[in-house]
């Protein structure tokens, strides 16, 4: 395993050996020793897995103190858009964000500290999306923003016009009014 920088402090692409042969490939998705030795020691204690189709928009999500959470994403089928929004508001990047495609392909990871708000967009006909959290969800502490947040420009590289979003997912607040 390896891992690269962001421009975001906290915030790390991870990327897995692969390991490919004429039978397909074998990689380890995660290995809390080897995440030790690059210096990520977060203690994950609850798996979730999501599947939607193409042009659907999850997010931008969080959960508050003290229910913040870290999570680990990878895809486990298709291809997002996944997308990380630093809420740290001590942070030299806070509202900046970060944008990454995940596939099933790339086997890339994205490490998401607690602090961020993260969403992602489906770029291919269905996804599966995996990941792990630090902390249990507590609906009481489910916080978002907009996806369209003007002051964040995100692209999700996918129509907005035909975007599939959830109605709770379009009225959340903009960032300057968290």
């Amino acid at each position: 395993m390896t891992t690269r920088e962001t421009g975001i402090e906290g915030l790390l692409i991870i990327e897995p050996k692969v390991y490919r042969d004429e039978r397909g490939y074998f990689l380890e998705s995660y290995h809390q020793e080897r995440l030790n030795a690059l210096g990520i020691s977060h203690h994950f204690i609850q798996d979730n897995q999501s599947r939607s189709v193409r042009g659907v928009i999850r997010g931008l999500h969080f959960q508050e103190e003290p229910y913040a959470q870290t999570k680990l994403i990878r895809v486990t089928e298709g291809t997002i858009y996944d997308v990380a929004v630093d809420l740290r508001k001590d942070s030299d990047t806070y509202g900046s964000w970060f944008g990454i495609e995940l596939s099933i392909n790339n086997h890339l990871q994205l490490l998401i500290p607690k602090g961020f708000a993260h969403g992602f967009s489906v770029l291919s006909e269905h996804a599966t999306i995996l990941y792990k959290c630090d902390t249990n969800y507590h609906p009481e502490s489910e916080s978002g923003i907009r996806f369209d947040d003007p002051g964040l420009n995100i692209d999700w590289k996918v129509n907005l016009e035909s975007a599939i979003i959830s109605e709770k997912d379009k009225v959340l607040p903009y960032l300057k009014e968290t």
